[in-house]
């Protein structure tokens, strides 16, 4: 149970109060210039084009207007504010909750999936904590209430769903198999949820490949040919992303398939029918159809995110630009879509652009944690159209900064003024 004084999940009624700051931090003229003409601006011989859906969503909005009204409501000399993490996956936003006055708190190096992920030793009944878009884990969550504190729960609604439906394979004795990043905060939360129950197990895969490894250990074990040694190697393998006391053996008989909801959504759902089919191909068709759960908890901005990523992709670009955090997951995910197209360049902000130097500094889509440097990576001559999206946590006026070096490093010029 949590107390109406000290938890608050819709805000505090401030968003009036709060707009002019957050226009003033976040919107971009730029933008607005595109999306007044179809997503779509000339210059010169350089045409930007715009996704269709792209940048900030509603929950990361709302993440971030509650950040601000709370600020708003506490001012910095009466309440200090603490934020578990980062309120959403982008350095500048991040940067201006600091800027703010709010204190990031950062997880500690080892936590048991069973154990608060964060030291909350500083924080006392009188601070005011606020959660993230991604949620926190139920035993950072209960330690927080147990603290006392004015809790602000910004957790993102697509979340909760997911949330629910996990709640919904854990109680009914199901062990739930999440494609998502082990380590992502989203996916801890989610995982955690999982612990509520006695006996409750999960396994996270990151990927098809390692949802095929668990796979073929489904139809052995239902073939009757798994051996102690398969489950002592699948243990080793996915040993940071399973639950305490996993036992492949015993846990995988019956399976709910859930995501983390900025995934490739297609990737997501491929797994889904792979887990099922092994199950199948193990146990039998009857065994299935009681033994096995799946359900599409992608969130519709990642979605739809994707599919106006895919829509862009069918006309004649030269490059695609996607602009995010190199920690956000559904950026990540809108890259590598780009990429199987067209050649493509994750920033993470303008800075990554320098047009006297004609390079772009980005992460490689596909490639964990390796970066990059591209020279004259647009021609100096002749027509060239770049296409532009952005991940859910950038805001407007990052894209405008992207749009604005695009065209420098081809001499031009944008006169936002007159425009």
């Amino acid at each position: 149970m949590t107390s109406p004084d000290t938890y608050f999940r819709k805000g505090f009624g401030l968003k009036a109060d709060v707009q002019d700051a957050l226009a003033a931090d976040y919107a971009g003229r730029v933008v607005e210039l595109l999306r007044e003409n179809d997503n779509t601006l000339t210059v010169g011989d350089v045409t930007i084009r715009l996704a269709r859906e792209f940048g900030f969503c509603y929950g990361v909005e709302r993440a971030v207007e509650y950040a601000y009204q709370t600020r708003h409501k506490f001012p910095v000399d009466e309440r200090r504010i603490f934020l578990v993490g980062e309120i959403i996956h982008n350095p500048n936003v991040n940067m201006r909750m600091r800027e703010m006055g709010i204190t990031i708190l950062q997880p500690r190096p080892e936590s048991l999936p069973d154990e608060p992920r964060f030291d909350y030793s500083g924080v006392t009944q009188n601070d005011v904590v606020l959660l993230p878009a991604f949620g926190v884990t139920i035993a950072d969550f209960n330690a927080l209430r147990a603290l006392g504190c004015v809790v602000v729960d910004t957790t993102c609604g697509s979340v909760l769903h997911v949330w629910k439906r996990v709640d919904s394979y854990a109680r009914d004795g199901f062990t739930v198999l999440i494609h998502g990043k082990h380590y992502h905060e989203e996916t801890r939360a989610t995982a955690s949820q999982v612990l509520r129950y006695s006996g409750g197990q999960y396994v996270i895969v990151r990927d098809m490949n390692e949802a095929e490894y668990v796979c073929r250990y489904v139809e052995s074990l239902g073939k009757g040919r798994a051996t102690a040694g398969d489950a002592a190697a699948l243990l080793e393998r996915f040993k940071a992303a399973v639950s305490p006391g996993f036992d492949p053996a015993r846990d995988l008989r019956r399976i709910g398939v859930a995501n983390q909801t900025t995934m490739l959504a297609r990737e997501s759902l491929a797994i889904g029918e792979a887990v099922g089919a092994a199950m199948q191909r193990g146990f039998g068709e009857a065994y299935r159809s009681e033994n096995f759960r799946t359900f599409d908890t992608i969130c519709s901005a990642t979605q739809e995110h994707q599919d106006a990523v895919l829509e862009l992709l069918d006309e004649s670009l030269h490059a695609m630009i996607v602009i995010g955090g190199y920690n956000s997951s559904n950026t990540i995910s809108l890259a590598a879509l780009c990429a199987e197209r067209v050649s493509t360049y994750h920033v993470e902000s303008a800075e990554a652009i320098d047009p006297d130097s004609r390079t772009i500094a980005y992460r490689e889509a596909g490639v964990h944690h390796r970066e990059a440097v591209a020279a004259d990576w647009i021609p100096t001559t002749g027509p060239i159209r770049i296409g532009i999206t952005a991940g859910a946590s950038t805001p407007n006026n990052m894209i405008g900064e992207v749009v604005t070096r695009v065209l420098a490093t081809r001499g031009l010029q944008l006169d936002v003024a007159q425009s």
